[in-house]
């Protein structure tokens, strides 16, 4: 962690043409969450003072999607793409008055590591350049380093064939103190193969000043930045592994790890046990000793310790699942608190929903929570039973120790310990089905 103070900037305006979409690059999906979720998770890694980020094409897009993962962080336009220190410099006026480090990430580069960036907001050189050695450098930018720190950043395309045979490569992050920033950026030029103003050419500027430049480096899949849809899977298979990995190395049981997927943030305590085809969204947490049968899909919700999920379950955001609560097959359950004990044991939705301690909610049971308006909420007390076939049409609350009979459809308050019946009286015609058979079959051999 940096003691210094730090602030971000996430360069995330560009069209990403290669991806062949309207959906700005930034956006695109991995491990459940935008590209650029990644790069905000990793600057909230070091706390910093402040996030800024910088939006293009799509921007309003891209602001209402920081907005949701970020709200605090800021967001600036650049209007036309002159390149990444043009990018930079849009930043500046969210800059002003800021003294520390600034670090300089990108929206579409999703695996730079906590460690890695620690190890360069509390680097003591004034500029540092995150580097790594590619094993085929290919058209990346390359780093000219000597016993000085590094002499300078020439991108592939200006550069000769004795610097395109260096294997050291640049990532593109920078971190650079605040003050040395503002005074540096303003001079960049644009005499380049590209006509556009490079954030690299940051480094010959501070040498030239006497300023100390110098590398941090990183694995490659580090630095690995996406471009096409072929780069986007790619990179969802090397976080499925490696996330994988880790549940299993933290004292989770995977039975089928090929099978399940996790995204950004899942969270799972050892000793909780995960089947085959299991699906994580964004925003659960799993508490160690809880059990996800096969065929389950989780998101924004939380499981306590000892419950027991599927096979075939849904649980969506705001769902919270008590101590020992089991939620059984073909159960939908959304923004619902089911506390400790509670049986769902199959075909059932719960929307809006609180249900007490030790109740058991019978199979196809549904709270009509939604009016075509408004969402409306359903109150079930501690060691209720809810019969099969029972709908619970809200606002309604069903009282501690109270009984539903099965097919009752409940639009009352009903008290603590009573029973209530909501069906009609049964008919029963004697004869009358086989005689309406017989009516049918003679209808049916006229034709």
């Amino acid at each position: 962690m940096a003691k210094n103070p730090v602030a971000i900037v996430i360069l995330a305006a560009g069209q990403g043409s290669r991806m062949q979409s309207d959906l700005p690059k930034v956006l695109h999906r991995l491990a459940g969450v935008p590209l650029v979720g990644h790069a905000l998770a990793a600057a909230r890694s070091l706390d910093p003072e402040q996030i800024t980020v910088v939006a293009g094409h799509g921007a309003d897009q891209v602001r209402r999607a920081v907005a949701g993962l970020e709200p605090d962080a800021r967001i600036v336009l650049q209007t036309e793409q002159l390149g990444t220190g043009h990018a930079v410099r849009q930043a500046l006026p969210e800059l002003e008055g800021f003294e520390g480090k600034v670090i300089v990430l990108y929206g579409d580069t999703p695996f730079i590591g906590e460690d890695t960036l620690a190890a360069m907001a509390s680097h003591p050189a004034d500029i540092v350049v995150l580097g790594f050695e590619a094993e085929d450098p290919g058209r990346y930018g390359r780093l000219v380093v000597t016993s000085r720190g590094l002499e300078r950043i020439v991108e592939y395309k200006d550069a000769d064939a004795a610097t395109r045979s260096i294997a050291l490569c640049n990532s593109g992050v920078m971190a650079l103190d605040a003050a040395l920033l503002r005074q540096l950026i303003v001079r960049l030029g644009n005499d380049n193969a590209s006509g556009e103003y490079y954030l690299t050419d940051l480094v010959e500027l501070g040498r030239a000043e006497g300023r100390r430049a110098d590398v941090v480096t990183c694995d490659e899949e580090e630095t690995l930045g996406i471009n096409t849809r072929a780069e986007l899977a790619a990179a969802e298979a090397a976080f499925q592994a490696r996330a994988r990995r880790a549940a299993l190395d933290d004292g989770v049981t995977l039975s089928d790890p090929q099978t399940v997927w996790f995204a950004l943030d899942t969270v799972i305590g050892r000793d909780a046990i995960i089947g085959q085809n299991v699906v994580f969204g964004p925003g659960v947490t799993v508490e160690s000793g809880a059990e996800i049968l096969p065929f389950c899909h989780l998101t924004g919700c939380h499981i306590s310790e000892g419950a027991t999920v599927g096979p075939f379950a849904r649980l969506r955001p705001g769902a919270e699942l008590g101590t020992d609560a089991h939620v059984g097959n073909f159960v939908e359950i959304k923004n619902s608190v089911l506390d400790e004990g509670v049986k769902v044991g199959h075909l059932t939705y719960l929307g809006d929903t609180h249900i007490g301690e030790h109740s058991n909610i019978g199979a196809g049971t549904i709270t009509c929570n939604y009016d075509g308006v408004m969402k409306h909420r359903t109150e079930i007390g501690p060691r209720a039973f809810i019969g099969s076939d029972t709908m619970l049409v809200a606002p309604v609350r069903i009282g501690a120790d109270a009984m539903t009979g099965s097919g009752s459809v409940i639009t009352e308050d009903v008290a603590d310990g009573a029973l209530a019946l909501g069906r009609a009286r049964q008919l029963t015609k004697p004869g009358l089905a086989l005689r309406l058979m017989e009516a049918l079959r003679a209808k049916k051999e006229k034709r």
